[in-house]
Parts: C-alpha cells; structure tokens; sequence
C-alpha cells in the first residue's frame, strides 16, 4: 500500500469540461492560480481535451496563451498536463509525424510536464509516435488504458442455439488490459494511467486491475474515473487500498456528479487509511472559495440558472459523528475488500453531503454519459426524440459490427451517431446504414487504426465499397491552406508554427479564429493610424470600409428554383461545397459535405443533370430539408 498519495487535480480542464461544457475563461483560471501555486498538486490537468477548441470557439481566447500563463504562475510546482488521443490528438483524423513532433514540442516549450496520450481503441500503435516526441522534448509520457466493457448482447433464442449461434465472448478482460499496459510500457511509457472516462468499474474490477499492474509493469499507476453511475468514489478508495500511486480528483465545488469524486472526501478516507495526501488542504480551501463563485458564473452563463449545491464541508475540522462512522465504515470494508458494502458506505456519503445521486441510466446502459447526452440533444434538434430507446438498443450491434471500439471520444460520438442514423433509417423504412457518416465510413475501413476485434468483410464492403482494411495513409495528408487575409491588411492566416497547428488540428474553429484576430489586430492598427490623421481623411477612409463591409455582406438573390433540388437530409452545417454552376452531375455524386452531430456526411445527388445554382455558402448553418443545390 503507498504511503503518500500523489493527486492529480483536474478542476481546471476535465472538471469544468464535464460539468461546465469548458467554458472558464482565462480571467477565472488566474482568480484560482495563486492558490493552486501553494496547494503543492503533484499535477495539475489544465489543458487537452476540449479546451483548445472551446477557448477559441467559445471564448476567443489563445490556447496556448491558456497553457502558457497558467505555467508563468504555477512554474515547476505542479507538473501541468494535457489530454490528447495519441495519432488524433485532438481531431478525428490521424496526424502525420511532423504535426505531432511539432505538436508536442510547443507544448512542452510551453509549460507542459505530462502528456497523458490514450487511443480511441486502444490500439498500441496510435501512441507511439506521441510517446517518442514527448519524451524527446522534455516531457514525462503518461499512457492511458481506456477501460470499457463488453456490450450486453441479446442472448440468442432456443432456435438459433438450436442452430449453433452462440453469443460473443468477452473481450474486455482483466488480461485484454495488462496487455495493452504492457505494450505501453515497452514503448517507452513513463507511467501508466487505466483510464476510465464513463465511470463504469466497479471497485472490485479497479481493486484486481490496479494489483496486477503493479504486479506486472513497473511504472507509477494512476486511476481517473467519473461519478456519473455511482462508483466513482468506492473505486477511488478501493484503487487506493490496492497500492495505485496516483488518482485524479477535483476540488470540492466541481467533485462529483458528471466529474470526477471530490478530493476532500479522498483526503479523510487516506488519513484514515494511514496515508498521506499530497496537498495542501488549506490552500486547496481558498481554492474551493474561488470556485464556488466561478461555478454560479458558470451555470449562469451555461446553462442560464444556477444548480442546487451540495453541502459546503472542511475536511480539516472535526467530523460529525455520522459522518465519521461513514468513512471508518468505508476504510473497514475497503481494508476487509467487501467491496459491495464499500459501495454502499461511500454511496452514502456522498448522498449525505448532496452530491448527485448515480445516473441509473448510465449505469445500466454502460455507456458514457456525455454519449448518452449528445445522442438525446441531436434528437431534440432533429425532432425524434421518440427513437431513443431504439437508437439506444442499437448501440450494441453498431459497436460489434464496428469492430467493438471502446466509447471514448472520438468513438463514442462515432457509434452513438450511427446508431442514431440507424434508427431513423429504419423509422423512415431505409435499409438501416442507407445514412452513414464519414467519420464511421473511415473507423469501418481501417483508417482509425485496429479495432479490438476483427470486422466482417462483408460488412466493410457494405460500408466502404471494400473488404480488406485501409489504414490511413500520412503521406496523403495535405497541409490546411493558410491564405492571405486582405481583409486584415495582407497578412497570413497562421503566422507562426503555434498558429499553424491550431490550423491543422481545429481546421474550421481556428480558421474563424484566426480571422477574427488578424482582423481585430489589423482595425485596431489602422484606427491608431486614421486618428493622427486629418479628420476630412479619416471620414473617408470609414466610409470606404463601411462601403466594403456592405459590399462583403450583401447576399446574390437567388433565381427562381425550376430544375430538381438536392436538400439537407438534416441540419448541420455546410464544410464544403463540392460541385459549381454548370458542372455535370450523375446521380448518387457526392455534391456537398454536411457537417452534423459533430459527424461529417457527404451528400449526394438523387439527379442527374447540370447544376444551376448553388443555393448555400461554405460555413453556413443550414435547417433540415434546406435547398443547397438545384440541378436541372
């Protein structure tokens, strides 16, 4: 059993992105940075997994200004950490080894300590390229095993048993898990996170896993797990018994629910325990004073009302009597290994001081709750909320046929969409996958790497137009254009390598981005210049701009529509247009790619003909059934 317990907090990156939708701006991560600075965190997640995208998309605000500034404060106090999904990083398309070289070496440069690298199925040979150049810079690589479990399969009828149908095996087993540990570790891994983002281990499954890896990898071992479906905190203190080195917790006011279990709760089970937490928990209040205020700001902003708080507590005054027979009641069972009781005991002390109750739901669906939401809310914006339980019966079949990728982002979106177009195929009287996205087309074909099972070629074919797999080839990757922007006085879109890759990783999101700084910059540049000029000038030079800027917003009328129209199957938003006026199309050609449910479909002519007009701009947000191309 360790000693000292190392905690990574992850209030300021996985703690606001699962309970907040990452939206702290930088102005309240500097509210929290001097006390973070004497809470002595052996790591702090500050940076990765949405928030490069949110702090530009939402924010307008720099990602690496974000990693930059926060290291500024905090120096060598805290390691600072990232998410990134190893070939992926942060998109869904596999990145060449240029891109990932430059990738890791700016963000070391820029204050990172620990890359914590995982892949969407686990597959060993999308992190190795991340572990090389983490370590060639400087950086410690943390390797993550995503933990997932087997689908609950329809059991086959008496007649298909009759007939020799038998129901899959497991594959998900304590041993399918070291294994990839292992591999990890071989590659040069420095320690090994079981990284289970939907909250589904149970805390005999962590206890057992956790052991092995310490029996067999000799590398520090930490736990990260979510609280949605109740067994967060009974598998934090079942890990701990077990001997983990570290665990991820967040500070009080954004523990539990959606997040991760709350380090107060983890710091008087460890005192108990006979083991030293290594914090400073007076500090860590003042924390806890600033995020109070930042998470009312934040559900404001959000979601528009403030939730219901669970109770305040100071886990350096003396425990009420309850309470403290709550937690000794926890350390027994963990000590005897009663795990169900265990459960129990840390169940209720979370109830006791208001944390949400389990996602019953989650639970017994065993799928990510963030799935399990984005699936409900592409519902409410299509209009079919009445399919969910069946888009939620399909998800088993989706996954196998798929190759039974864990759900864990990008995957998780990946086959919960399909699902989805898979029952409003079948409610439509379609053949189900008529509709497909991209993103499912390439996991299907090989493109995301090896899935942990095999996929019939026959269903490749189905999808894909092939049956053997096609792993995405780098040597085709071709760069983003980086244009001049004349509207921001002639200068490049990305001006420098940063620049460049927020540009290749978060193409359409920096691409904005970057469009409104340059902009921004070159106004303000131009407005300091017209003020030292002459008033008669200045006047004239506004009312050129203000004439361009009409000029740039008028929209061209559209003729009248006569020919045949190719319309959005569904609402999204347009990334490409395919095709222009006076082109030849044959029917089932690929006209225009749809950005929807974070999934991009291409989609295709019913006609053939010549297009007469193009009736939607590249960018453009448009509703379900809208007009796009007419043909004629």
């Amino acid at each position: 059993m360790a000693k000292v317990l190392k905690i990574r907090d992850l209030s300021l990156r996985d703690g606001q992105q699962s309970s907040f939708a990452t939206r702290m701006t930088q102005e309240q991560i500097n509210r929290c940075l001097p006390y973070y600075k004497d809470a002595g965190f052996y790591a702090m997640e500050v940076w990765g997994g949405a928030v490069p995208d949110s702090v530009m998309r939402y924010l307008g605000e720099n990602p690496w200004t974000r990693l930059e500034s926060i290291h500024k404060e905090i120096g060598d106090i805290s390691k600072l950490t990232a998410l990134s999904r190893g070939r992926n990083l942060f998109g869904y398309a596999p990145y060449t080894d240029e891109i990932i070289d430059g990738f890791c070496r700016n963000a070391i440069q820029s204050g990172l300590g620990i890359m914590r690298i995982f892949d969407a199925l686990n597959d060993v040979d999308n992190v190795k390229s991340t572990i090389k150049y983490v370590k060639q810079y400087g950086g410690i690589a943390d390797c993550a095993v995503c933990y997932t479990v087997d689908p609950k399969y329809p059991q086959p009828t008496f007649w298909q048993r009759l007939m020799g149908k038998k129901a899959p095996q497991p594959v998900f087993t304590d041993e399918y898990f070291l294994d990839k540990a292992k591999q990890m570790a071989a590659l040069g891994a420095d320690m090994i996170t079981l990284k289970d983002m939907s909250g589904l281990i149970p805390p005999q499954r962590i206890s057992k896993l956790v052991k092995l890896f310490k029996q067999h990898i000799n590398l520090p071992v930490d736990f990260h797990t979510h609280s949605t479906p109740g067994y967060g905190l009974a598998s934090v203190y079942a890990a701990i018994a077990a001997g983990v080195d570290v665990v991820d917790t967040n500070c009080w006011w954004f523990g539990g629910g959606t997040g991760a279990p709350a380090l107060e709760l983890v710091y008087i089970f460890c005192k108990k325990m006979g083991i030293e937490v290594g914090a400073n928990m007076e500090a860590v209040a003042k924390i806890n004073e600033q995020l109070k205020v930042i998470r009312k700001e934040l559900e404001l902003s959000v979601f528009g009302v403030e939730k219901p708080l669970h109770k305040p507590f100071d886990p350096l005054a003396p425990l009420s009597a309850e309470v403290d027979a709550l937690f000794n009641d926890a350390v027994k069972a963990a000590k005897a290994e009663d795990f169900d009781a265990l459960l129990q005991y840390s169940q209720a002390i979370e109830a006791h001081f208001g944390f949400p109750a389990p996602n019953e739901l989650v639970q017994k669906a065993e799928i990510p709750g963030g799935m399990y939401s984005n699936m409900v809310a592409q519902l409410k914006q299509l209009k079919a909320e009445d399919i969910l339980p069946r888009a939620m019966e399909l998800i088993p079949s989706v996954r196998l046929s798929a190759g039974l990728p864990p759900l864990v982002t990008p995957t998780s979106q990946i086959v919960g969409a399909q699902a989805v177009n898979c029952a409003l195929d079948e409610k439509a009287g379609r053949e189900m996958y008529t509709n497909k996205s991209s993103q499912f087309v390439g996991l299907v074909k090989g493109e995301y790497g090896h899935t942990p099972v095999k996929i019939d070629p026959e269903f490749r074919f189905k999808i894909c137009g092939v049956r053997e797999e096609i792993p995405y080839d780098t040597s085709k990757y071709t760069m983003q254009p980086n244009p001049i922007l004349e509207e921001a006085g002639g200068v490049r879109l990305a001006e420098n390598e940063k620049e460049m890759l927020l540009l290749e990783l978060f193409p359409l999101v920096a691409k904005n981005y970057l469009t409104n700084v340059k902009k921004k910059a070159y106004e303000a540049k131009v407005a300091a210049e017209q003020a030292e000029q002459e008033k008669v000038k200045a006047t004239e030079q506004a009312k050129a701009a203000e004439a361009k800027k009409a000029a740039e917003a008028a929209k061209v009328v559209a003729q009248p529509i006569t020919g045949n129209v190719v319309e959005a199957p569904l609402p999204g938003r347009i990334l490409e247009i395919l095709v222009k006026v006076g082109d030849e199309v044959k029917i089932g050609q690929a006209v225009v790619v749809l950005e929807a449910m974070k999934m991009e479909n291409s989609i295709t002519s019913n006609y053939h003909g010549k297009v007469k007009q193009i009736l939607i701009s590249e960018g453009e947000a448009v509703a379900a059934n809208a007009a796009m191309i007419e043909i004629e």
